[in-house]
């Protein structure tokens, strides 16, 4: 498969990894308004690069486009892929409400192409082996299941972009942009959320119109109960892990990042002693992205392209096509929602 990039900066190195790291693609091209940032990316991987984004699309040998620009402007670069008949890879958030997230799909349906979300979390170990612990029913009956997001970022980082902190191209603070990728593993092991209320607040950074800290108080259609707490304000010297903890009558699971904090069941399982023994936290660990955005891996990216790249052969839809990436994009909505309505609670 040829793919192309739209964007510029860390989020695009990233693709342009992920994309030279797979067998059976290649880099054909990028695509950004500014022609230093194209042309310093297409030197650097030795494609062509594109100031003009009707000239990239026209491209016949161009088969996937991932989109890397702020997040407030995926659905216009996407919309225009779609269109020419071009598949979509989008990173999170899809867009930053669901009316623009329905756009992209209904687009990408009328078209013939497929529109995938960037959830590349979902592709680590540790939560393939949560989820299917979930599907065998090993915790009984759910009674918690958690999302903690205590992460750092500097004044300087939101002041290294005029998008950043906006609601606009933002689209929220550290929950939509940070806090989103725990969510979607959330939701994908949890199931759907039938009610929130929630509280936010800007605490730790100036010149921002979004939070950087959030706490939400879940209820899921299963019955269990569950806490969002998200924020770009808790400083550590090394970073703290995001963690998904899944609690039941039967068992209890911290994932934390890609590794587990706590593996325990009631009845044991032959694959127990191989997580306990390959996928446990190692003294020491750092948090992943916790405090330097730049210092995650690609791997995960590369994982979440070569699975749309399989569904498009395949006839299938991707593991995060648009209705599964929307749904995280629709619980920070609600958040936001009851936050700004003195944390009234919104149903779903």
């Amino acid at each position: 498969m040829n793919f192309g990039i739209i964007g510029s900066g860390m989020i695009a190195q990233f693709h342009a990894k992920a994309i030279e790291a797979m067998d059976g693609s290649q880099l054909r091209s990028v695509y950004s308004r500014n022609p230093k940032s194209s042309q310093a990316l297409s030197d650097e991987y030795q494609c062509s690069g594109y100031t003009d984004l009707n000239a990239f699309l026209a491209d016949p040998e161009l088969d996937i486009v991932t989109i890397a620009t702020p997040s407030g402007a995926h659905l216009e670069p996407a919309v225009a892929a779609a269109k020419a008949g071009k598949h979509v890879i989008c990173e999170k958030p899809l867009e930053i409400t669901t009316d623009r997230v329905d756009q992209m799909a209904e687009v990408g349906k009328k078209n013939g192409v497929t529109i995938s979300g960037i959830f590349n979390r979902r592709f680590n170990p540790g939560l393939v082996a949560l989820k299917k612990a979930v599907e065998q029913g090993r915790f009984g009956r759910v009674s918690l299941a958690d999302a903690y997001i205590k992460w750092y970022r500097d004044q300087d980082y939101y002041d290294s972009g005029q998008w950043r902190g906006t609601w606009e191209l933002d689209g929220g603070g550290a929950l939509m942009n940070q806090s989103i990728h725990a969510i979607d593993q959330l939701l994908y092991v949890a199931g759907p959320v039938k009610s929130v209320s929630a509280s936010t607040a800007t605490l730790a950074h100036e010149r921002i119109e979004v939070e950087d800290t959030a706490v939400a108080m879940l209820e899921f259609e299963s019955g269990a109960r569950g806490v969002i707490q998200g924020s770009t304000a808790c400083w550590s010297k090394d970073g703290h892990s995001a963690e998904v903890q899944i609690c039941g009558e039967n068992g209890s699971a911290f994932l934390a990042d890609d590794k587990f904090r706590v593996w325990e069941f009631k009845e044991e399982g032959p694959e127990d002693e191989e997580i306990r023994a390959h996928h446990m936290v190692v003294s020491g660990s750092i948090g992943i992205g916790a405090n330097d955005p730049s210092a995650i891996d690609f791997s995960g990216h590369q994982r979440n392209f070569e699975d749309v790249v399989s569904a498009i052969q395949e006839g299938r839809s991707p593991l995060v096509d648009a209705a599964e990436a929307r749904k995280a994009v629709a619980l920070i909505n609600a958040i936001y929602e009851s936050a700004r309505n003195g944390s009234k609670p919104v149903t779903l």
